[in-house]
């Protein structure tokens, strides 16, 4: 139970989330009954920074220890990251298609989280040129670094300053918030963390795996 409580934790967390987040009172605003898809679409946002934080961390091990188990962790943990960042476009869409009228509007928050995909993308097309392992772990240490600085600037920084966005509560510097009332807030909070703790779960389990497959195959590089 030591090492496990934080994943039933999450399981709790993301239970309540979709049951409270069905069944919650929430404001009588201009996009309805639609609010309630923040419980889920913000959450994989967090959920996407929260692996890529820990794919960012292993990243800089890897220039620091040159042990190919730091890029496998870099390189699994942006794999996950890149899943909930792909969850969290498609949620958006949806939810905009109902709000917005269109699934893609010309809002700096679609269009940051779409291009940090693509330099994401652009990392395992990178890794996929190179096959010397410890050359590759290096250099894709480098640009993942620079990918996670990008990240923040695109999704984070970027937005809160641009005039000309539609996301609700973003010229207030809070994006996620907009106009939720305390009774959401109950039911928003939990599910950011269950969602975080889902992705470093999944993260995990893809390290594990990778790391034995990989050193099974590569004894010689143990």
């Amino acid at each position: 139970m030591k090492g496990i409580w934080w994943k039933f934790l999450s399981i709790i967390l993301l239970v309540y989330a979709v049951i409270a987040g069905f069944t919650v009172d929430v404001p009588d605003t201009n996009i309805g009954q639609t609010m309630r898809n923040v419980f889920y679409h913000v959450g994989m946002w967090f959920a996407m920074l929260a692996i890529l934080t820990r794919s960012f961390i292993a990243s800089i091990k890897t220039l620091n220890k040159s042990k190919l188990e730091d890029d496998i962790d870099a390189e699994q943990s942006a794999r996950v990251g890149i899943m909930f960042g792909i969850l969290g476009i498609v949620t958006g869409m949806i939810w905009a298609s109902f709000t917005w009228g269109k699934p893609w509007a010309n809002d700096p928050h679609l269009n940051g989280a779409a291009v940090s995909l693509m330099i994401y993308f652009a990392y395992f097309i990178l890794r996929s040129s190179i096959d010397d392992e410890h050359k590759k772990a290096r250099i894709s240490a480098v640009y993942n670094i620079f990918a996670f600085v990008l990240l923040v600037v695109l999704v984070g920084v970027m937005p809160r300053l641009s005039e000309n966005t539609l996301h609700p509560g973003s010229k207030d510097g809070n994006p996620a918030f907009g106009d939720m009332d305390s009774t959401m807030r109950y039911v928003f909070y939990p599910a950011l963390v269950g969602w975080m703790l889902l992705s470093l779960w999944i993260g995990q389990i893809k390290v594990t795996l990778r790391k034995l497959e990989f050193f099974n195959e590569n004894k010689d590089l143990r």
